[in-house]
């Protein structure tokens, strides 16, 4: 049940939009002399005309469908080189706080910073162009064989979030209207490779153009599927990559990954050390936390 609830998630963001809209109306008619609203009764009624819709939209698009408890499946690192670790079951499960979507266990990855590297937020009129991170038009590569069996790559790239008026826009109008746009505006480009034991991975945020595969290739472990690029709800330039056990993000559960041969440096990156906590009970051991630095050699050098 919860599943088929989670896969109408486009009709529950569309819904919540409607119903956004509707409260714009009827509030504009009642501040606004001229403009015609709802002719909906005041007080505490108005209240509940859009309170208890919106509480049960919230429910609904909040329902994700779970998987049994099972070891973490140990997957090729899907980046080669040094990276930082954001948001990943390193830290805590769920990892980015929710099972939507298929994120129980996704992880965000980016470049350390350097002294060229914008900062994470700023005081400034335009933010940064994608192009100002290092981590911008990286290979991507697949963390295990299979068959692709989705790819989206014409989204454009956006500037980063990181200006304050920016970052506000992003986390309420821009959010809203991302949601309302369905999963795949979220993603931004994207692509889901069937790895034929139930399990797929989704690998997010990809540059425009950058797509090296189309639907029907088949896969090596290690193959480049894409670069990082910062298309759909990202603030900056990074990887979003999540393996779950459907192809469709909106109906999917997430699935626990451990990948292998990576280098922990302990190595906590400078813009990111805020974000730096104890790992909770729930993390993967072996993964990196939030902020860590960690390596990851290309298995081909050790041929």
């Amino acid at each position: 049940m919860m599943r088929g609830i989670a896969a109408l998630r486009p009709l529950w963001d569309a819904l919540m939009l409607l119903l956004f809209a509707l409260l714009v109306v009827d509030v504009l008619g009642a501040v606004l002399p001229g403009v015609g609203g709802l002719g909906l009764p005041g007080g505490f009624a108005a209240v509940l005309y859009f309170a208890v819709p919106f509480a049960v939209l919230t429910l609904v698009v909040g329902a994700a469908p779970t998987t049994p408890e099972r070891e973490p499946v140990v997957l090729a690192p899907p980046v080669r080189g040094r990276w930082v670790s954001m948001n990943g079951p390193g830290q805590q499960l769920p990892s980015h706080g929710t099972r939507t979507r298929g994120q129980y266990a996704a992880i965000d990855l980016c470049s350390p910073s350097g002294p060229a590297t914008p900062p994470i937020v700023r005081f400034a009129l335009r933010s940064s162009r994608p192009e100002e991170y290092p981590c911008f038009g990286e290979s991507i590569h697949a963390m295990a064989a299979g068959t692709v069996v989705r790819v989206r790559d014409a989204q454009r790239d956006h500037r980063a979030r990181n200006t304050w008026q920016g970052l506000a826009l992003m986390m309420t109008f821009e959010a809203l209207v991302r949601e309302a746009a369905g999963t795949g505006r979220v993603l931004g480009n994207h692509v889901v490779v069937d790895h034929g034991d139930g399990t797929f991975a989704a690998y997010a945020h990809l540059q425009r153009g950058s797509a090296a595969v189309a639907v029907g290739d088949r896969v090596e472990t290690g193959e480049v599927l894409a670069a990082v690029g910062n298309t759909g709800n990202t603030s900056m330039p990074h990887l979003h990559v999540q393996l779950m056990d459907r192809a469709s993000v909106d109906a999917a559960a997430g699935i626990v990954m451990r990948w292998s041969d990576l280098g922990l440096t302990g190595e906590l990156d400078p813009a990111l050390e805020a974000f730096a906590k104890d790992p909770a009970r729930s993390a993967v051991k072996g993964m990196p936390r939030n902020g860590e630095v960690f390596t990851s050699a290309d298995p081909s050098s050790n041929a």
